[in-house]
């Protein structure tokens, strides 16, 4: 039942020690503000790290050569490895059951683009037509490489969208134009779309046609598979990290590598990678729990000793209403709704001003790894009644204090 009585009288003390109940207040709500700041930052660092795995497929495997470093049956350390078509074929015949897509990679170097009289420095980038799923690139216009095109070593190109928007600036349809790779014409048959700009800055031929026109004979620089799609997180981290084991098993013998030789070649697994990350989002995330959870105990520790003062000030007066047939849990209640109200006005305020504050400012941060920080509104909304529970537990102790004070030892209270 509403007493008008009884919150005149809490607004009456707030009046009085106005500098003493603010500064409680901001203790209180700055707890809250740090938590979900905190917590706003711990999202957003997660947000970024899918944001960087977005740009491959999620179930992505990569291999490429590297040097030797050791010394292994007879050969001496130093050895560039290059790996080569029979390579690529033979790991896709040994683990086809555990393949979704698969794509070697030659880079053709020392070559000039041109289109017309234009110069263009993009990179060259012979692939297979899976490439485009393992690379999670979409095609905004025409069509990606296709088998026919690696059959007949045909010279077709797919364009990435900023090679369009900076070349051609929506003055001509590119679908259709020539652009010429060391004077050999090459038809755009696609402009695909990443999720970074410096991803599309490529232009993909067939691979084949690669390999035979730029001389790559049957060089490869990196070839690159997908898993298949498992439900389970952690079962498919186990599944990329058996594959991935494999792979370099297969490569290391293929090239007579040592086993530890962790130079020669490198084997990346985006789920392992991912893995790792999370791992350490989790962490820190538990830190900033922690660390919001200090403050805001700090808090409402502030309140239970500003309310052992006011026990402390108004003894007398409670000594009149014991004396006057106030009952103990009268008492009680007086000193706890000031204790519920000043944490929790404090504690909205916090959460207001802190969720105020990641709406307006999360989205336009731009920091490496970091995207978007928010925090779920009904864990923060949450973490404000537990604040208002724990203020109600802080005020609890010095409101039974006062409501046990002898009668006569309160009235003799100066």
């Amino acid at each position: 039942m509403f007493d008008l009585e009884r919150w005149q009288e809490i607004f009456d003390t707030i009046r009085k020690n106005k500098l003493r109940t603010f500064l409680t207040g901001v203790s209180v709500a700055s707890g809250i503000f740090m938590l979900v700041i905190l917590l706003g930052f711990g999202q957003g660092m997660q947000n970024g790290i899918a944001y960087e795995f977005e740009e491959d497929a999620s179930t992505s495997v990569w291999a490429w050569p590297g040097v030797t470093s050791k010394e292994f049956k007879g050969l001496n350390p130093g050895r560039r490895i290059q790996f080569r078509n029979e390579n690529y074929e033979n790991a896709g015949m040994l683990f086809g059951e555990s393949i979704e897509y698969k794509s070697p990679r030659y880079f053709v170097r020392n070559v000039q683009v041109n289109y017309g009289k234009e110069s263009l420095v993009y990179g060259i980038q012979g692939v297979s037509g899976n490439f485009q799923f393992i690379e999670n690139a979409k095609m905004a216009e025409g069509r990606f490489i296709n088998i026919q095109d690696e059959a007949s070593t045909a010279k077709i190109a797919v364009i990435g969208r900023k090679i369009k928007q900076d070349v051609f600036q929506g003055k001509v349809d590119p679908i259709g134009e020539l652009i010429t790779i060391s004077g050999i014409p090459f038809k755009i048959v696609g402009i695909y779309t990443e999720t970074r700009d410096r991803e599309e800055e490529r232009i993909y031929i067939p691979i084949t046609t690669a390999q035979k026109v730029f001389n790559g004979a049957d060089r490869i620089n990196n070839m690159s598979f997908t898993l298949p799609p498992v439900e389970n997180f952690d079962e498919a981290v186990v599944q990329a990290i058996s594959f991935k084991d494999n792979l370099r098993t297969y490569l290391q013998q293929a090239h007579t590598v040592a086993p530890d030789d962790n130079s020669a070649m490198e084997v990346w697994s985006a789920l392992e990678e991912a893995k790792r990350y999370f791992s350490l989002i989790g962490n820190i995330k538990f830190f900033f729990w922690f660390v919001g959870i200090c403050t805001i105990i700090a808090g409402v520790v502030g309140v239970s000793n500003i309310m052992l003062i006011v026990v402390k000030e108004r003894t007398r007066e409670i000594g009149i209403r014991k004396a006057l047939g106030a009952k103990p849990w009268s008492i009680i209640g007086m000193i706890l709704h000031e204790a519920i109200f000043v944490t929790a006005i404090s504690g909205f305020a916090g959460l207001i001003f802190s969720m105020g504050l990641l709406e307006i400012v999360g989205p336009y941060v731009e920091v490496d790894y970091v995207m978007n920080p928010s925090v779920n509104f009904n864990v923060a909304l949450a973490t404000v009644f537990v604040l208002i529970l724990a203020g109600t537990i802080a005020g609890f102790f010095p409101a039974w204090r006062a409501a046990h004070i002898h009668t006569i030892d309160a009235l003799r209270d100066e």
